[in-house]
């Protein structure tokens, strides 16, 4: 049993000569392992940042030219069709214009050729109105510039029809508020 003990005895000596130096060697490690990890981090976290701002930015700029080239294609389309609304609601008056032409060929009553072709006015006027257009009223109002464009002048008895609308040779029409064509007039001097 001696033997035994003194086998253990040596046993626990060389572990403990054996663990201080393994331990010191295993510590040493670990401290230069988290010294280059220190070392390294910084300049390994600033790449990272670098490299994400840089996907992030090659990213946005290609968002922006799809953007870019997508809002050209509308406004292309939009150029191409945006008439495609006006010229349909004016189909029907166009018809009514042929059928008009046709029927003043075989009739013999002009009235109701007239009356035929006051309603077809009627018509383009409604659709006209339904898109947004206009007709200027500016007999009477005074003269604007913005709106009329005075063809003649001519003089007045009355001191208050002085700068007005007197006539309107050709009718002016507004798109909104814009001016499409401005009235042709005759104003009061």
């Amino acid at each position: 049993m001696t033997e035994d003990k003194n086998k253990e005895q040596e046993l626990k000596e060389n572990v403990q000569e054996q663990t201080p130096e393994t331990n010191i060697e295993s510590e040493t490690a670990a401290d230069t392992a988290e010294a280059e990890a220190e070392e390294k981090d910084p300049l390994a976290e600033a790449q990272e940042q670098v490299a994400a701002l840089n996907d992030k930015y090659l990213r946005l700029a290609a968002e922006f030219d799809n953007f870019r080239k997508r809002t050209i294609k509308e406004k292309a389309d939009l150029i191409l069709t945006g008439g495609e609304k006006v010229l349909s609601a004016l189909l029907p008056v166009l018809d009514d214009l042929e059928r008009a032409r046709d029927n003043i060929q075989k009739a013999s009553d002009v009235e109701s050729l007239r009356e035929g072709v006051e309603m077809i006015i009627g018509k383009l006027d409604k659709t006209l109105a339904a898109q947004g257009l206009k007709r200027m009223e500016p007999i009477g109002t005074l003269f604007d510039t913005d709106f009329h464009e005075a063809i003649a002048m001519v003089p007045v008895p009355e001191d208050e029809q002085k700068g007005h609308v007197i006539d309107c040779v050709q009718t002016g029409y507004l798109l909104g508020e814009k001016v499409v064509r401005h009235a042709k007039v005759v104003v009061g001097q």
